[in-house]
């Protein structure tokens, strides 16, 4: 307790810098101090592989009940980085019987009843993008794909992703329950809110086979991943989402090519400590820069740190290097920002920071933002408020809010997966299941706990009201 609070004060008062050789060893340990409070934060590697295992069988469950899509958990869910309510829920949704290939692939490899479209990337699409052109559409003809094709005035027919989306649009709005409000387009997806509390985004994609691409990636000289990952990134192929390049003036007939999966598989295979520094750098982004229009998204922040960890050997990423990486990772979101540029790890053509809106204003700013917590090192994650509060936390309580959360947050993912085992084809739940009526007392069990130990420890006049701010 002693420890931990005069470790507090060096950070509260700056005695720390980052890189100078007498406080070195002080980084190290704080650095492994705060890699232990995230993990009690819920950014530790146990929660993180459940909550891959849970949303991995919940899409097996899922799409086991229906055949015309595949529906695919995507983002920092599918990774396991964010807890239950934390952030939205990315879904990728992939329309079954429908492939895109690359130029001159041998369409006799393909199956009959597959319907194929051709990928162009020839002339006038940005790295990254292509347009479709209708290659072979079998009799099973689809309303959602029949109402997206248009024509080029070349005789060639071609998939519109505009017409695309709009098609899955009208189609989401149709089903939309009584409880849920769908929000306005953001890209290729379509936001949604069930009863104000999940928030999900759907895309809408079809299935694409582009081993050029992935070639060229695994061909990159590199410490990581290892071989036998870097093969299973280029098995997991790719999708083609319904948005073109922001600059293109034929962005309403261009898709986007995405490597959600090999992504995820990239993410999931990052260390402890690479995670917590990815954690970091979002939450710096969130609630330090805090982008308005999205001109920085946390999928550049996952760029950086693929990059990062591509770039060095694996063995460099420990806890006691928690805020070197940290500072590299900053050093290098300050210069994408300051050049506007910044290669898409799959496909390094790809400019992530092309078109992203960011005018010279809010430029200048972030690069002193960045620079000025730079300058402050280990400090810098005292801005963070949910870091800030679990650092001044008592430990005892904390420890207690910690396993209550994580228990509370393994039944949300249990049932998840529960309530689909108890579904019909329908969609309807059987809620006299004897599993989920369980789960269900033990939730209410533990809210009546977490009640009496806030009004209890509010009484004694600690800080009560930031546990269930920083842990729920």
């Amino acid at each position: 307790m002693a420890e931990r609070g005069i470790r507090c004060k060096e950070l509260d008062t700056g005695c720390i810098i980052l890189y100078s050789r007498q406080s070195q060893n002080h980084v190290e340990s704080l650095s492994v101090e705060i890699c232990s409070i995230m993990t009690r934060l819920g950014y530790g590697e146990d929660i993180r592989r459940l909550r891959v295992e849970m949303f991995r069988e919940n899409d097996r469950l899922v799409n086991a009940l229906q055949s015309n899509l595949t529906r695919i958990t995507a983002g920092s869910k599918a990774e396991g980085l964010t807890c239950f309510l934390e952030s939205d829920m990315d879904t990728l949704y992939v329309l079954n019987g429908f492939l895109c290939v690359e130029a001159g692939f041998n369409l006799q490899t393909i199956p009959d009843d597959i319907d194929v479209f051709r990928m162009d990337t020839r002339v006038h699409v940005y790295p990254g993008h292509c347009r479709l052109l209708q290659e072979r559409l079998t009799h099973r003809g689809i309303d959602v794909i029949q109402n997206a094709l248009c024509v080029n005035g070349y005789g060639d027919v071609l998939l519109s992703s505009s017409l695309f989306l709009d098609e899955w649009l009208t189609f989401s709005r149709s089903l939309a329950k009584p409880r849920r409000v769908q929000h306005e387009l953001a890209g290729p997806s379509i936001p949604s809110c069930r009863e104000g509390v999940f928030e999900t985004d759907m895309v809408f994609s079809l299935r694409c086979h582009c081993p050029n691409i992935l070639k060229r990636w695994a061909a990159r000289p590199r410490y990581w991943p290892p071989p036998v990952i870097v093969q299973k990134v280029v098995s997991l192929g790719a999708y083609l989402t319904p948005v073109g390049f922001k600059g293109s003036e034929n962005r309403n007939i261009e898709w986007r090519i995405c490597f959600n999966t090999g992504e995820t598989e990239l993410v999931n295979n990052l260390n402890g400590t690479q995670v917590k520094v990815y954690v970091m750098l979002k939450m710096i982004l969130k609630n330090i820069l805090k982008p308005i229009k999205k001109e920085i998204t946390s999928y550049v922040i996952k760029n950086i740190v693929l990059w990062q960890a591509e770039s060095n050997h694996h063995s460099m990423f420990q806890e006691r290097s928690f805020f070197h990486w940290l500072h590299d990772g900053l050093r290098q979101l300050r210069t994408a920002i300051e050049k506007q540029h910044l290669p898409y790890y799959i496909i390094p053509n790809r400019n992530l920071m092309e078109a992203c809106g960011l005018h010279k204003n809010q430029q200048r700013k972030w690069i002193e933002d960045i620079t000025n917590m730079m300058a402050e090192g280990p400090r810098v994650i005292l801005r963070l408020e949910k870091i800030r509060m679990a650092i001044v936390a008592s430990p005892e309580p904390m420890v207690w809010f910690s396993t209550r959360r994580t228990e509370l947050e393994i039944l949300f993912l249990v049932r998840l997966n529960r309530v689909a085992q108890c579904m019909d084809e329908n969609g309807k739940v059987d809620e006299s299941d004897c599993i989920l009526k369980a789960m269900m007392r033990r939730k209410i069990e533990i809210a009546i706990e977490l009640e009496q130990r806030m009004s209890m420890e509010g009484r004694s006049g600690n800080h009560m009201p930031l546990f269930k701010r920083i842990l729920m």
